[in-house]
């Protein structure tokens, strides 16, 4: 699919589906990068996740976000996969490693190699909420990211209420208010353990600031 159509499809359908479904009610909206490489690491709840943050971005960045995403779920089917490829842009990302020397995050890096925002949610699956202070165990796949592209800025971003529109198991959305929160881009400084660490310090920070939702 050519660039202008994707970017068509997504301002005019995919951005006012998601906002009308979530609110989005932004917080540091201008600290989303603007040109990559650059990471986005967010938690992740809801399949509505990905729209949101698609939603949120300023249009001249919008080309260039690229989501990774499970490529045995979003690519299982032709007609899905033909929307996550050309519509929503995602780099498919196997979840189970086939053979010793598969590299699983190889997409991703040739996305950021490219010059592309790649979002990626290191949880790994979507979650309940309810878990150790409603985020799961982060993988260390985006800190293996940042090693490799050491000038690449990972900003984390809070989502908060996504779980309420789309909850894991449910295939029908329902409108409800939801937040995002976006925090200062973390630098990669040499150490996978401490970056993870701080990672996971910024996205909790940021939730402990998320405003309380509205039912409505």
């Amino acid at each position: 699919m050519k660039g202008w159509l994707r970017f068509l499809l997504l301002i005019l359908v995919a951005r006012p589906l998601a906002l009308f479904m979530t609110g989005a009610d932004v917080s540091g909206r201008e600290r989303l990068p603007l040109k990559g490489p650059a990471i986005v690491a967010a938690n992740h709840s809801s399949h509505v996740d990905t729209l949101l943050l698609l939603a949120i971005f300023p249009s001249r960045a919008l080309a260039r976000v690229r989501p990774a995403a499970a490529a045995d779920y979003f690519l299982r089917d032709p007609v899905i996969g033909w929307f996550s490829r050309h519509v929503i842009g995602i780099v498919p990302v196997a979840r189970r490693k086939f053979g010793r020397d598969k590299d699983v995050l190889a997409p991703a890096r040739a996305a950021l190699a490219a010059g592309d925002i790649v979002v990626v949610f290191p949880e790994g699956t979507r979650g309940d909420g309810e878990g150790d202070e409603g985020m799961g165990q982060l993988k260390s796949g985006v800190a293996r990211l940042a090693e490799a592209f050491p000038d690449a800025p990972v900003t984390p971003v809070w989502i908060q209420g996504a779980g309420r529109v789309l909850p894991k198991g449910e295939t029908i959305p329902v409108p409800l208010n939801c937040a995002v929160l976006v925090g200062e881009p973390l630098a990669w400084e040499g150490d996978r353990h401490a970056f993870m660490t701080k990672l996971r310090a910024s996205l909790l920070a940021l939730r402990a600031e998320a405003p309380p939702l509205r039912w409505s």
